[in-house]
Protein backbone atom coordinates (compact mmCIF):
# COMPACT_ATOMS: atom_id res chain seq x y z
CA UNK A 1 0.00 0.00 0.00
CA UNK A 2 1.41 3.51 -0.84
CA UNK A 3 1.13 6.66 1.38
CA UNK A 4 -0.56 8.10 -1.49
CA UNK A 5 -3.39 5.74 -0.90
CA UNK A 6 -3.55 6.21 2.63
CA UNK A 7 -4.16 9.55 2.02
CA UNK A 8 -6.24 10.17 -1.48
CA UNK A 9 -6.30 13.38 -3.25
CA UNK A 10 -10.21 14.88 -2.67
CA UNK A 11 -11.01 18.51 -4.43
CA UNK A 12 -14.19 18.84 -2.26
CA UNK A 13 -12.20 18.60 0.74
CA UNK A 14 -12.93 21.31 3.89
CA UNK A 15 -10.30 23.38 5.20
CA UNK A 16 -10.47 21.51 8.27
CA UNK A 17 -10.16 18.19 6.39
CA UNK A 18 -7.28 19.39 4.06
CA UNK A 19 -5.53 20.64 7.55
CA UNK A 20 -6.47 17.40 9.30
CA UNK A 21 -5.10 15.62 5.53
CA UNK A 22 -1.52 17.36 6.42
CA UNK A 23 -1.47 16.60 10.31
CA UNK A 24 -1.79 13.15 9.16
CA UNK A 25 1.40 13.82 6.62
CA UNK A 26 2.91 15.33 9.40
CA UNK A 27 2.74 12.70 12.07
CA UNK A 28 3.55 9.89 9.10
CA UNK A 29 6.33 11.75 8.63
CA UNK A 30 8.04 12.71 11.77
CA UNK A 31 7.11 9.12 13.27
CA UNK A 32 8.86 7.81 10.11
CA UNK A 33 11.71 9.76 10.68
CA UNK A 34 12.00 8.77 14.23
CA UNK A 35 11.42 5.50 13.16
CA UNK A 36 14.83 5.98 10.98
CA UNK A 37 17.04 7.33 13.17
CA UNK A 38 16.51 4.11 15.50
CA UNK A 39 16.86 1.54 13.05
CA UNK A 40 20.38 3.73 12.05
CA UNK A 41 21.49 3.96 15.88
CA UNK A 42 20.01 0.01 16.30
CA UNK A 43 22.33 -0.65 12.62
CA UNK A 44 25.64 1.20 13.95
CA UNK A 45 25.39 -0.35 17.50
CA UNK A 46 25.14 -3.73 15.66
CA UNK A 47 27.89 -2.93 13.28
CA UNK A 48 30.29 -1.24 16.06
CA UNK A 49 29.43 -4.88 17.96
CA UNK A 50 30.43 -7.31 14.89
CA UNK A 51 33.70 -5.00 14.27
CA UNK A 52 34.94 -5.17 17.95
CA UNK A 53 34.54 -8.98 18.06
CA UNK A 54 35.70 -9.70 14.88
CA UNK A 55 39.39 -7.15 16.01
CA UNK A 56 39.10 -9.45 19.04
CA UNK A 57 38.98 -12.80 16.79
CA UNK A 58 42.02 -11.70 14.71
CA UNK A 59 44.16 -11.11 17.82
CA UNK A 60 43.03 -14.10 19.34
CA UNK A 61 44.24 -15.98 16.23
CA UNK A 62 47.51 -14.47 15.91
CA UNK A 63 47.83 -14.68 19.26
CA UNK A 64 47.43 -18.49 18.71
CA UNK A 65 49.24 -18.76 15.67
CA UNK A 66 52.15 -16.75 17.37
CA UNK A 67 52.50 -19.34 20.70
CA UNK A 68 51.58 -22.96 18.44
CA UNK A 69 51.28 -22.64 15.06
CA UNK A 70 54.15 -23.32 12.06
CA UNK A 71 54.35 -21.93 8.84
CA UNK A 72 53.42 -25.19 7.43
CA UNK A 73 50.03 -25.50 9.70
CA UNK A 74 48.87 -22.19 10.01
CA UNK A 75 45.15 -21.55 10.08
CA UNK A 76 42.97 -19.83 7.82
CA UNK A 77 43.70 -16.56 6.39
CA UNK A 78 47.28 -16.48 9.09
CA UNK A 79 50.40 -16.44 7.23
CA UNK A 80 53.10 -17.22 9.61
CA UNK A 81 57.06 -16.38 9.08
CA UNK A 82 59.17 -17.51 11.76
CA UNK A 83 62.92 -16.48 11.76
CA UNK A 84 65.76 -19.25 13.59
CA UNK A 85 69.38 -18.30 13.57
CA UNK A 86 68.78 -15.51 11.05
CA UNK A 87 66.84 -17.87 8.09
CA UNK A 88 63.67 -16.37 7.84
CA UNK A 89 60.98 -19.19 6.46
CA UNK A 90 57.44 -17.75 5.38
CA UNK A 91 54.10 -19.58 4.57
CA UNK A 92 53.89 -20.77 1.00
CA UNK A 93 51.64 -18.20 -0.58
CA UNK A 94 52.56 -15.37 1.48
CA UNK A 95 50.66 -12.09 0.04
CA UNK A 96 52.97 -9.21 -1.33
CA UNK A 97 54.30 -7.14 1.16
CA UNK A 98 54.57 -9.47 4.23
CA UNK A 99 56.41 -9.70 6.45
CA UNK A 100 56.57 -6.97 8.11
CA UNK A 101 59.88 -6.68 7.96
CA UNK A 102 59.81 -3.33 10.37
CA UNK A 103 58.31 -4.71 13.08
CA UNK A 104 60.99 -7.81 12.99
CA UNK A 105 63.26 -5.83 13.05
CA UNK A 106 61.71 -3.67 16.09
CA UNK A 107 61.28 -7.06 18.30
CA UNK A 108 64.54 -8.63 17.36
CA UNK A 109 66.66 -5.53 18.67
CA UNK A 110 64.83 -5.85 22.04
CA UNK A 111 61.65 -4.07 21.64
CA UNK A 112 58.18 -5.51 22.98
CA UNK A 113 55.72 -7.76 21.08
CA UNK A 114 53.86 -5.61 18.77
CA UNK A 115 50.62 -6.10 17.98
CA UNK A 116 49.35 -3.71 14.70
CA UNK A 117 47.14 -3.27 11.95
CA UNK A 118 48.21 -2.81 8.46
CA UNK A 119 47.20 -2.86 4.96
CA UNK A 120 48.74 -3.94 1.90
CA UNK A 121 47.94 -4.60 -1.46
CA UNK A 122 44.98 -3.41 -0.99
CA UNK A 123 43.73 -6.03 1.98
CA UNK A 124 44.12 -5.14 5.75
CA UNK A 125 45.85 -7.44 8.02
CA UNK A 126 45.99 -7.90 11.63
CA UNK A 127 50.23 -8.30 12.91
CA UNK A 128 51.35 -10.36 15.53
CA UNK A 129 55.00 -10.14 16.34
CA UNK A 130 56.77 -12.07 19.57
CA UNK A 131 59.66 -14.36 20.34
CA UNK A 132 58.42 -17.98 21.08
CA UNK A 133 61.61 -19.58 22.70
CA UNK A 134 64.75 -18.56 20.33
CA UNK A 135 62.03 -18.02 16.88
CA UNK A 136 61.31 -14.74 16.40
CA UNK A 137 57.50 -15.57 14.92
CA UNK A 138 55.32 -13.40 13.50
CA UNK A 139 51.52 -14.24 12.12
CA UNK A 140 49.68 -11.91 9.79
CA UNK A 141 45.80 -12.40 10.00
CA UNK A 142 44.13 -11.42 6.59
CA UNK A 143 40.81 -9.51 7.12
CA UNK A 144 39.57 -10.28 3.75
CA UNK A 145 36.80 -12.26 4.69
CA UNK A 146 35.91 -10.11 7.70
CA UNK A 147 35.82 -7.10 5.49
CA UNK A 148 33.01 -9.13 2.84
CA UNK A 149 31.17 -9.87 6.30
CA UNK A 150 30.65 -6.79 7.24
CA UNK A 151 29.79 -5.21 3.50
CA UNK A 152 27.02 -7.78 3.60
CA UNK A 153 26.07 -6.67 7.39
CA UNK A 154 25.80 -2.79 4.99
CA UNK A 155 24.11 -4.26 2.81
CA UNK A 156 21.28 -6.28 4.68
CA UNK A 157 21.18 -2.86 6.87
CA UNK A 158 20.39 -0.84 4.06
CA UNK A 159 17.66 -3.39 2.83
CA UNK A 160 16.43 -4.23 6.14
CA UNK A 161 16.13 0.25 6.53
CA UNK A 162 14.37 1.05 3.01
CA UNK A 163 12.02 -2.15 3.58
CA UNK A 164 11.38 -1.16 7.23
CA UNK A 165 11.24 2.87 6.23
CA UNK A 166 8.14 2.02 4.10
CA UNK A 167 6.92 -0.39 6.30
CA UNK A 168 7.07 2.06 9.01
CA UNK A 169 5.61 4.98 6.94
CA UNK A 170 2.22 2.76 5.85
CA UNK A 171 1.81 1.54 9.42
CA UNK A 172 2.68 5.56 10.82
CA UNK A 173 0.54 6.41 8.17
CA UNK A 174 -2.72 3.98 9.10
CA UNK A 175 -2.61 4.97 12.74
CA UNK A 176 -2.24 8.46 12.04
CA UNK A 177 -5.14 8.03 9.84
CA UNK A 178 -7.03 6.26 12.83
CA UNK A 179 -6.21 8.67 15.40
CA UNK A 180 -7.71 11.68 12.84
CA UNK A 181 -10.63 9.51 12.39
CA UNK A 182 -12.53 10.42 15.50
CA UNK A 183 -11.71 14.47 14.71
CA UNK A 184 -12.69 13.83 11.15
CA UNK A 185 -16.06 12.29 12.18
CA UNK A 186 -16.60 15.05 14.80
CA UNK A 187 -16.45 17.84 11.56
CA UNK A 188 -18.42 15.70 9.67
CA UNK A 189 -21.14 15.05 12.51
CA UNK A 190 -20.60 18.93 12.94
CA UNK A 191 -21.09 20.10 9.18
CA UNK A 192 -24.27 17.37 8.88
CA UNK A 193 -25.58 18.47 12.03
CA UNK A 194 -25.74 22.29 10.59
CA UNK A 195 -27.36 20.89 7.13
CA UNK A 196 -29.78 19.12 9.30
CA UNK A 197 -30.63 21.66 11.50
CA UNK A 198 -31.16 24.18 9.01
CA UNK A 199 -33.04 21.68 6.77
CA UNK A 200 -35.27 20.47 9.44
CA UNK A 201 -35.68 24.41 10.78
CA UNK A 202 -36.78 25.59 7.23
CA UNK A 203 -40.45 23.89 6.89
CA UNK A 204 -41.67 24.62 10.52
CA UNK A 205 -40.30 28.56 10.33
CA UNK A 206 -42.27 28.84 6.66
CA UNK A 207 -44.98 27.74 8.40
CA UNK A 208 -45.24 29.97 11.32
CA UNK A 209 -43.99 32.93 8.93
CA UNK A 210 -46.76 31.73 6.74
CA UNK A 211 -49.20 31.56 9.75
CA UNK A 212 -48.44 34.77 11.56
CA UNK A 213 -48.48 36.39 8.43
CA UNK A 214 -52.17 35.59 7.92
CA UNK A 215 -52.80 36.52 11.21
CA UNK A 216 -51.40 39.64 11.08
CA UNK A 217 -53.37 40.07 7.85
CA UNK A 218 -57.24 38.84 9.52
CA UNK A 219 -56.45 40.97 12.91
CA UNK A 220 -58.70 43.67 11.59
CA UNK A 221 -61.69 41.45 9.84
CA UNK A 222 -61.71 37.93 11.29
CA UNK A 223 -64.00 37.05 14.25
CA UNK A 224 -62.73 36.45 17.38
CA UNK A 225 -62.72 32.37 16.95
CA UNK A 226 -60.74 32.61 13.42
CA UNK A 227 -58.44 34.33 15.80
CA UNK A 228 -57.94 31.98 18.27
CA UNK A 229 -57.53 29.37 15.77
CA UNK A 230 -55.15 30.93 14.44
CA UNK A 231 -53.71 31.94 17.51
CA UNK A 232 -53.63 27.85 18.35
CA UNK A 233 -52.02 26.87 15.52
CA UNK A 234 -49.35 29.46 15.72
CA UNK A 235 -48.54 27.83 19.23
CA UNK A 236 -48.93 24.34 18.17
CA UNK A 237 -46.48 25.38 15.76
CA UNK A 238 -44.19 26.88 17.64
CA UNK A 239 -44.58 23.51 19.93
CA UNK A 240 -43.45 21.54 17.10
CA UNK A 241 -40.29 23.61 16.03
CA UNK A 242 -39.02 22.91 19.96
CA UNK A 243 -39.38 19.24 19.05
CA UNK A 244 -37.63 19.38 16.54
CA UNK A 245 -35.03 21.25 17.88
CA UNK A 246 -34.52 18.72 20.50
CA UNK A 247 -34.62 15.93 18.30
CA UNK A 248 -31.99 17.20 16.51
CA UNK A 249 -29.69 17.77 19.67
CA UNK A 250 -30.36 14.17 20.16
CA UNK A 251 -29.73 13.24 17.21
CA UNK A 252 -26.02 14.74 17.14
CA UNK A 253 -25.63 12.54 19.80
CA UNK A 254 -25.07 9.82 16.38
CA UNK A 255 -27.74 7.31 17.60
CA UNK A 256 -29.47 5.98 14.94
CA UNK A 257 -31.86 4.33 17.28
CA UNK A 258 -35.08 6.15 17.47
CA UNK A 259 -34.84 6.69 21.51
CA UNK A 260 -37.31 6.03 23.89
CA UNK A 261 -40.22 4.39 21.89
CA UNK A 262 -44.17 4.90 22.87
CA UNK A 263 -47.38 4.16 21.15
CA UNK A 264 -48.03 6.78 18.22
CA UNK A 265 -51.00 7.64 16.93
CA UNK A 266 -49.51 7.75 13.03
CA UNK A 267 -53.45 9.65 12.39
CA UNK A 268 -52.93 12.01 14.51
CA UNK A 269 -49.42 13.23 13.52
CA UNK A 270 -50.78 12.99 10.28
CA UNK A 271 -54.03 15.15 10.70
CA UNK A 272 -51.39 17.77 12.43
CA UNK A 273 -49.23 18.08 9.53
CA UNK A 274 -51.68 18.34 7.37
CA UNK A 275 -53.47 21.21 9.77
CA UNK A 276 -49.75 22.44 9.76
CA UNK A 277 -50.11 23.13 6.13
CA UNK A 278 -53.22 24.39 5.31
CA UNK A 279 -52.40 28.11 5.28
CA UNK A 280 -49.46 27.67 3.31
CA UNK A 281 -51.52 25.51 0.70
CA UNK A 282 -54.15 28.43 0.27
CA UNK A 283 -51.79 30.84 -0.47
CA UNK A 284 -49.58 28.20 -2.68
CA UNK A 285 -52.94 27.20 -4.54
CA UNK A 286 -53.10 23.75 -3.43
CA UNK A 287 -55.82 21.31 -2.24
CA UNK A 288 -53.88 18.93 0.52
CA UNK A 289 -56.28 16.59 2.39
CA UNK A 290 -56.07 13.46 4.46
CA UNK A 291 -57.77 9.83 4.30
CA UNK A 292 -57.98 8.07 7.36
CA UNK A 293 -59.41 4.72 7.76
CA UNK A 294 -61.87 3.46 10.59
CA UNK A 295 -59.23 2.52 12.97
CA UNK A 296 -56.20 4.06 14.57
CA UNK A 297 -52.83 3.50 13.50
CA UNK A 298 -50.61 2.94 15.99
CA UNK A 299 -46.55 2.64 15.56
CA UNK A 300 -43.61 1.81 18.58
CA UNK A 301 -41.49 4.95 17.91
CA UNK A 302 -40.45 8.19 18.61
CA UNK A 303 -43.76 11.05 17.88
CA UNK A 304 -41.18 14.25 17.39
CA UNK A 305 -38.50 11.80 14.92
CA UNK A 306 -42.21 10.39 12.87
CA UNK A 307 -43.62 14.11 12.90
CA UNK A 308 -40.49 15.46 11.34
CA UNK A 309 -40.98 12.44 8.25
CA UNK A 310 -44.50 13.23 7.50
CA UNK A 311 -43.98 17.11 7.06
CA UNK A 312 -40.67 16.27 5.19
CA UNK A 313 -42.80 14.10 2.29
CA UNK A 314 -45.91 16.68 2.55
CA UNK A 315 -43.29 19.88 2.47
CA UNK A 316 -41.59 17.69 -0.82
CA UNK A 317 -45.00 17.12 -2.57
CA UNK A 318 -46.21 20.65 -1.67
CA UNK A 319 -42.91 21.81 -3.11
CA UNK A 320 -42.97 19.91 -6.59
CA UNK A 321 -46.95 20.22 -7.36
CA UNK A 322 -48.19 23.48 -8.95
CA UNK A 323 -51.23 25.42 -8.46
CA UNK A 324 -53.91 23.58 -8.83
CA UNK A 325 -52.71 20.69 -7.86
CA UNK A 326 -53.84 18.31 -5.29
CA UNK A 327 -51.35 16.21 -2.16
CA UNK A 328 -53.27 13.34 -1.05
CA UNK A 329 -52.22 12.05 2.99
CA UNK A 330 -53.25 8.24 3.40
CA UNK A 331 -52.58 6.27 6.51
CA UNK A 332 -54.09 2.51 6.37
CA UNK A 333 -53.22 -1.16 7.15
CA UNK A 334 -52.67 -3.05 4.02
CA UNK A 335 -50.96 -6.06 5.54
CA UNK A 336 -51.45 -7.63 9.22
CA UNK A 337 -48.55 -6.01 11.72
CA UNK A 338 -48.59 -3.21 8.85
CA UNK A 339 -49.40 0.76 9.30
CA UNK A 340 -48.48 2.66 5.71
CA UNK A 341 -48.69 6.19 5.12
CA UNK A 342 -48.16 7.47 1.85
CA UNK A 343 -48.49 11.04 0.17
CA UNK A 344 -49.45 11.37 -3.15
CA UNK A 345 -48.95 14.50 -4.91
CA UNK A 346 -49.72 15.51 -8.99
CA UNK A 347 -47.00 17.46 -9.50
CA UNK A 348 -43.90 17.07 -11.51
CA UNK A 349 -42.73 12.86 -10.44
CA UNK A 350 -39.44 11.71 -11.26
CA UNK A 351 -37.70 9.29 -13.45
CA UNK A 352 -38.45 5.86 -12.05
CA UNK A 353 -34.34 5.15 -11.87
CA UNK A 354 -34.31 7.88 -9.66
CA UNK A 355 -36.61 6.20 -6.81
CA UNK A 356 -33.80 5.29 -4.95
CA UNK A 357 -31.28 8.13 -4.98
CA UNK A 358 -34.00 10.34 -4.32
CA UNK A 359 -33.09 8.95 -0.54
CA UNK A 360 -29.17 9.96 -0.51
CA UNK A 361 -27.59 13.08 0.95
CA UNK A 362 -27.72 16.11 -1.50
CA UNK A 363 -28.69 14.15 -4.36
CA UNK A 364 -30.39 16.37 -7.36
CA UNK A 365 -33.39 14.80 -9.62
CA UNK A 366 -33.72 15.92 -12.78
CA UNK A 367 -36.93 17.40 -12.36
CA UNK A 368 -38.02 20.46 -11.69
CA UNK A 369 -40.00 22.31 -8.60
CA UNK A 370 -40.48 25.33 -6.30
CA UNK A 371 -37.67 23.67 -3.89
CA UNK A 372 -34.66 21.98 -3.99
CA UNK A 373 -35.42 18.59 -5.76
CA UNK A 374 -33.28 16.33 -3.49
CA UNK A 375 -31.68 17.27 -0.65
CA UNK A 376 -31.53 16.47 3.16
CA UNK A 377 -35.32 15.93 3.96
CA UNK A 378 -35.96 12.45 2.05
CA UNK A 379 -32.45 11.10 3.17
CA UNK A 380 -33.18 12.10 6.88
CA UNK A 381 -37.24 10.62 6.31
CA UNK A 382 -35.33 7.19 5.64
CA UNK A 383 -32.71 7.20 8.61
CA UNK A 384 -35.87 8.02 11.17
CA UNK A 385 -37.84 5.35 9.08
CA UNK A 386 -35.32 2.89 8.97
CA UNK A 387 -34.55 3.92 13.14
CA UNK A 388 -37.99 2.61 13.61
CA UNK A 389 -37.54 -1.09 11.55
CA UNK A 390 -39.45 -0.10 8.74
CA UNK A 391 -39.14 1.11 5.30
CA UNK A 392 -39.59 3.96 2.85
CA UNK A 393 -40.50 3.70 -0.92
CA UNK A 394 -40.90 5.82 -3.70
CA UNK A 395 -43.23 5.83 -7.03
CA UNK A 396 -43.27 8.30 -10.02
CA UNK A 397 -43.04 9.25 -13.55
CA UNK A 398 -42.39 12.58 -14.82
CA UNK A 399 -45.55 14.62 -15.22
CA UNK A 400 -47.31 12.39 -13.09
CA UNK A 401 -46.65 13.07 -9.85
CA UNK A 402 -44.95 11.37 -7.15
CA UNK A 403 -46.30 8.71 -4.38
CA UNK A 404 -43.84 7.80 -1.33
CA UNK A 405 -44.67 5.20 1.08
CA UNK A 406 -43.76 4.50 4.70
CA UNK A 407 -44.45 1.02 6.03
CA UNK A 408 -44.39 0.57 10.08
CA UNK A 409 -44.76 -2.37 12.10
CA UNK A 410 -47.75 -2.20 14.24
CA UNK A 411 -47.50 -1.43 17.82
CA UNK A 412 -48.64 -4.58 19.57
CA UNK A 413 -50.69 -2.98 22.62
CA UNK A 414 -53.28 -0.98 19.98
CA UNK A 415 -53.79 -2.48 16.91
CA UNK A 416 -56.98 -1.89 16.70
CA UNK A 417 -58.40 0.86 18.98
CA UNK A 418 -61.55 2.38 16.95
CA UNK A 419 -60.81 6.21 16.29
CA UNK A 420 -63.36 8.68 15.74
CA UNK A 421 -65.05 9.44 11.82
CA UNK A 422 -62.67 12.28 10.13
CA UNK A 423 -61.57 15.08 11.57
CA UNK A 424 -61.82 19.01 9.76
CA UNK A 425 -57.99 18.23 9.57
CA UNK A 426 -58.97 15.40 7.20
CA UNK A 427 -60.85 17.61 5.04
CA UNK A 428 -59.07 19.37 1.90
CA UNK A 429 -56.73 22.45 2.94
CA UNK A 430 -59.36 25.61 3.04
CA UNK A 431 -62.30 23.60 1.94
CA UNK A 432 -65.37 22.30 4.27
CA UNK A 433 -66.92 19.13 3.24
CA UNK A 434 -66.64 15.52 3.66
CA UNK A 435 -63.94 13.14 2.47
CA UNK A 436 -64.34 9.28 1.97
CA UNK A 437 -61.55 6.63 3.22
CA UNK A 438 -59.60 6.06 0.53
CA UNK A 439 -56.96 3.82 -0.33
Amino acid sequence: MSLPALFPRRTDRSPEQRRLASAQWTITLRISLVMSVIMLLVGAIVYCVVLVAQRADAERETQWSVEHNTIDSPPVCVWMTVERNGLVRSTPGIPAGLPVTSSLDAVREGGSPRLERVERGGEEYTVRTAWRGSELVQAAYGERFQRADRNHLLLAFAAAEAVGLVLVAVASGLLARRAMTPLSEALDRQRRFVADASHELRTPLTQLHTRAQLLARRSGSASPQQLAGDLQRLVTGTRQLGDIIDDLLLSARLSRSPGSCEPVDLDTLAEEAVTAEDARAQSMGLTVRLRCGPERHVVMGTAPALRRVIAALVDNAMGHTPAGGEVVVSVDAPLPGTVSLSVRDTGVGFPPEEAERIFERFARGTAGGRGRRFGLGLALAREVVESHRGRITAEGRPGDGALFTVELPTARVAETIPRPRPSAACLPAGARGTDAPGP
